[in-house]
């Protein structure tokens, strides 16, 4: 035991609270597919953001920021306030059409866009995506925040929060996840608002009382969100990041299952902007915390910047506070995982199930459901275990994304704003993009290069595309992206046009067509309000640059 008696008893009970919640809010979600999978459509825009952004801030953003904060500096805050932009456009692009055609998932919306073939290769893909990305390596950085405080085998830490995440993400589907993930968003917040304050009182303690003399304690540029030079340089930051984007907060199924949960398209509309305000947080309360730790205890951390977050609760948090502040790491934990594990069930029942034996009933595509999270729980605990491989918890989710995002965001993209794009285009797109990103992950990812292609002379695995080509791996997105964006093209022009009706409802008739097709009407109005969110990015930008 690494931690408190008191502690440890406050992680107990919310571990078991929040369990009991999530089981209480089940009832009777099972009774239908649309209940489980979709809460019944009945998500307010307040549940819808707050869920937004409680299933992106995993504890992968809490350490991994954190250690980002502490290696690269604020410059990692861009991740973070980038996000804003795409949840303008997942509100305003997009949203629209998720909840005007009644989808249930997001290869559902591609099947009406381009086809059946689509919707089955995409279905696949976000299977893949949730298994590796959300869940599996949210476990090893949920497991390895559990091991510093009590002294158990790091497997034991991963069975036993995927257990209790289970059971109630099984019993109650979307309105038991969202329900949950809302309570987990204020617990998390609190949690991360303490750990910076009492950063910044311990810095004051030091006589650094000032951002100029914060400043100049930490390394030279650590406290820039601008760089110009390296894997962050902001032109790459630019070009990479929609990519990334687009595919995360646009098409994903985890992320989007809350706006498809919707009441009304309004709903629909305002939640991800609302998300999008509560982006603006995480800059100072995940990633200034890094610098912080390195300013303070950089001789205890060393090199080992993931242990960032770990040290300072360790370090500056009263018994008690530190319980509650743990307790919002799982919680961040446990939104993520839950959420993915219900969009995976809802993939294979709604998507491959559902279509090849149409005939299923609703009760039986809810057991399916459930079987499939535990079948995927049980293979992203697996691949959690080679954690340690990733080169770093949050570079190393971002890698994986990188690689995965650009077919998709392209089909997306292109399929909503050009209506020339065709079936073929689509599906050509995401099977060449995959196979590409597959191979650009598996040159580049430690325990696959090293049977790929051996080890150098000091044992360590080759990396082809980092060691050799010296590609950032926001710049691989960015270039598969391109690589994507020719193929869809040239594949469009030499196939047949879609039908030009069946195009009014699944994308627009022209990009503006997002801003001016309807009257603005007052305040609440979505682009209203997205205006003020960016008004307030750029304000951030302009101060914090």
């Amino acid at each position: 035991m690494k931690i408190h008696w008191i502690d440890l008893t406050i992680i107990i009970v919310y571990l078991l609270g929040i369990t009991l919640i999530g089981v209480v809010m089940s009832r009777r979600q099972t009774e239908s597919s649309a209940r489980y999978f979709l809460a019944g459509r009945s998500l307010g825009w307040v549940t819808v953001g707050l869920a937004l952004f409680a299933t992106n801030i995993s504890t992968v953003h809490l350490i991994g920021l954190a250690s980002s904060g502490y290696s690269d500096g604020m410059v990692v805050g861009n991740f973070e306030w980038l996000a804003p932009f795409l949840l303008i456009m997942l509100g305003l692009v997009f949203a629209p059409f998720y909840f005007g055609s009644k989808i249930s998932t997001l290869p559902e919306y591609l099947e009406g866009r381009y086809g059946p073939a689509s919707r089955t290769f995409l279905a696949f893909m976000a299977v893949v995506g949730a298994l590796f990305i959300h869940i599996g390596v949210t476990l090893y950085a949920g497991a390895v925040m559990f091991q510093n405080f009590v002294d158990m085998d790091i497997l034991w830490s991963i069975l036993i929060v995927s257990f209790l995440t289970v059971i109630y993400t099984v019993a109650g589907g979307l309105k038991a996840v969202v329900i949950t993930e809302s309570i987990q968003t204020v617990l998390l917040l609190v949690g991360a608002t303490a750990v910076t304050a009492f950063g910044l009182v311990a810095l004051h303690d030091r006589g650094i009382t000032s951002l100029e003399a914060l400043t100049e304690a930490a390394k030279p540029g650590q406290m820039s969100m601008i760089r110009t030079e390296g894997e962050y340089a902001w032109w790459i930051m630019l070009l990479g990041y929609p990519v990334l984007g687009v595919w995360y907060w646009c098409s994903d199924q985890t992320i989007v299952q809350r706006v498809l949960g919707a009441k009304t398209e309004r709903d629909a509309q305002i939640g991800p902007i609302f998300a999008g305000f509560i982006k603006v947080l995480p800059v100072f309360l995940m990633v200034l915390p890094g610098v912080i730790g390195y300013v303070l205890f950089a001789d205890k951390i060393g090199e080992n910047p993931d242990a960032t977050l770990i040290t300072l609760i360790q370090e500056l948090l009263p018994v008690g506070l530190q319980g509650f502040v743990v307790a919002g790491l799982l919680a961040a934990l446990m939104s993520t995982v839950a959420g993915a594990l219900n969009s995976t069930s809802t993939l294979v029942s709604i998507d491959i199930v559902k279509r090849i034996r149409p005939e299923t009933s609703d009760h039986a595509l809810v057991r399916i459901g459930q079987i499939t999270t535990v079948v995927v729980m049980i293979l992203a605990i697996a691949w959690s275990t080679q954690g340690e491989r990733f080169g770093g918890i949050f570079k190393g989710i971002n890698a994986m994304i990188a690689v995965l995002a650009p077919p998709i965001s392209t089909v997306f993209v292109w399929g909503i704003f050009w209506r020339r794009g065709t079936a073929a285009a689509s599906l050509t797109t995401m099977l060449v993009g995959f196979i590409l990103g597959a191979i650009v992950f598996a040159v580049d990812f430690p325990a696959m290069s090293g049977l790929l292609l051996g080890v150098d002379s000091s044992g360590e695995p080759i990396q082809l595309v980092t060691k050799q080509w010296g590609i950032p791996f926001m710049l691989q997105a960015w270039w598969l992206f391109v690589i994507c964006s020719v193929l869809f093209v040239i594949t469009s022009y030499l196939t047949k046009p879609p039908d030009a009706a069946q195009l009014d409802r699944y994308c627009w008739r022209h990009p503006f067509a997002v801003i001016a097709e309807k009257r603005i009407e007052g305040p609440w109005d979505p682009r209203v309000l997205s205006g003020t969110l960016i008004l307030l990015m750029a304000t951030c930008y302009w101060i914090f640059a």
